[in-house]
């Protein structure tokens, strides 16, 4: 008997054929809340971004690499706030809804940034969620999680020499209350557009970043409070200066 991989399974059972699209009105009463917040939480309020000049986009580009070496300085706390709107700043909101750096489908914005901090100025080692409304770092955990880091990245060392990993999780039901199983494709695309942002924008500021798709997402998920489940890991991204 030949068994159906589950990744073929997902690929076919999330295919738009013509005559057979999913209908029905939205439910605006359950759509979920735009914006994750955690309001107990110690807030950090970040430099402003810059959002005009700036490197010619084409040298930055062309620059990109994977990096998986980085020196000991720290991270300026600038380039963090620089990297965290490019990945999904707010850039306007005159039409009604806040527009991003990065397009989603939908406009639905179902992927959520943290950073886990290990050497940025003016910032303290720990966990934070980034506040896109605000512009603002949450505080979720204060402690040294480079160990942490590295073991979630399938025990990657760059995620321990890095100043600061980013980690996106997707709120699945975002993208699956209008999009219903098809979401599913648009949350791993939406990851990929904002993990690109925020790699030129790394080769803009002098810094490096390496891409990692490869991560225990329990671990993940337990180091950042959520539960794997309505929230889940998918992608990482480590930053630091070039070795």
């Amino acid at each position: 008997m030949v068994r159906t991989k589950i990744g073929d399974l997902f690929q076919q059972e999330t295919k738009y054929q013509r005559g057979h699209l999913p209908g029905g009105d939205l439910d605006w009463a359950s759509k979920p809340a735009t914006y994750k917040s955690y309001p107990s939480a110690p807030r950090i309020q970040l430099s402003s971004p810059e959002t005009k000049g700036g490197p010619p986009i084409w040298d930055s580009i062309r620059q990109r690499r994977s990096l998986r070496a980085f020196q000991e300085p720290p991270v300026k706390e600038a380039d963090l706030s620089q990297l965290l709107w490019a990945g999904q700043g707010i850039t306007d909101t005159g039409m009604g809804f806040a527009s991003r750096t990065t397009p989603s489908a939908g406009a639905l914005y179902p992927v959520e940034t943290y950073a886990v901090v290990h050497s940025v100025e003016g910032i303290e080692p720990g966990v934070y969620h980034y506040s896109v409304q605000t512009h603002e770092l949450e505080q979720l955990k204060v402690g040294d999680f480079r160990m942490a880091a590295a073991r979630m990245a399938l025990d990657q060392r760059i995620a321990h020499s890095a100043k600061v990993v980013f980690v996106w999780t997707a709120l699945f039901a975002r993208s699956t209350w209008k999009y219903r199983q098809r979401g599913y494709r648009y949350v791993y695309l939406d990851a990929g557009h904002i993990a690109q942002n925020v790699a030129l924008a790394a080769v803009a500021l002098g810094l490096g970043s390496c891409q990692i798709a490869a991560i225990y997402d329990d671990e993940v998920n337990t180091l950042l409070g959520v539960d794997g489940v309505e929230e889940s890991a998918i992608y990482l991204t480590v930053i630091g200066k070039p070795g």
